[in-house]
């Protein structure tokens, strides 16, 4: 099983480009606080770097920030290419499959999903009208 959750602070605004057939693809990096501290009793980070595509990608591209926490559900995947140099380079990163934002937008508590099939409760607190017919029991 390939599957890692991260909760950590974007290091820069997501790029966004798009491959040769038009399919969009986000880059970012975020900072996840390692538990403890160090022996000089600073707290160090470790920086993950994050793929999203499609959808996902344009998603973070509009909505995510330098700064901004962010939960990343996805997988592990390494891959290598040839630098300009044709030297050999390899490079392990998280493809995410769903992004929750975190922290609000313009101070507000509000939390943002990323989730292509919508967050179901998104209106959790509002009034429902229902009548008694609509009810199996």
């Amino acid at each position: 099983m390939n599957k890692v959750i991260l909760i950590g602070n974007l290091t820069k605004d997501p790029e966004l480009r798009y491959t040769p057939n038009g399919v969009a693809v986000a880059t970012f990096t975020v900072a996840i606080n390692r538990p403890r501290t160090n022996q000089a009793g600073e707290r160090e980070a470790d920086f993950i770097n994050i793929v999203a595509w499609q959808k996902l990608a344009d998603l973070c591209a509009t909505y995510l920030r330098k700064g901004r926490p962010a939960a990343i559900e996805g997988r592990i995947q390494s891959r290598s290419y040839d630098d300009k140099e044709g030297k050999r380079r390899y490079v392990t990163e998280v493809v995410a499959e769903n992004v929750q934002f975190l922290g609000g937008n313009n101070g507000e508590g509000r939390h943002q999903s990323a989730d292509p099939f919508g967050d179901p409760f998104a209106d959790a607190g509002k009034t429902i009208n229902i009548s008694d017919d609509d009810l199996s029991f």
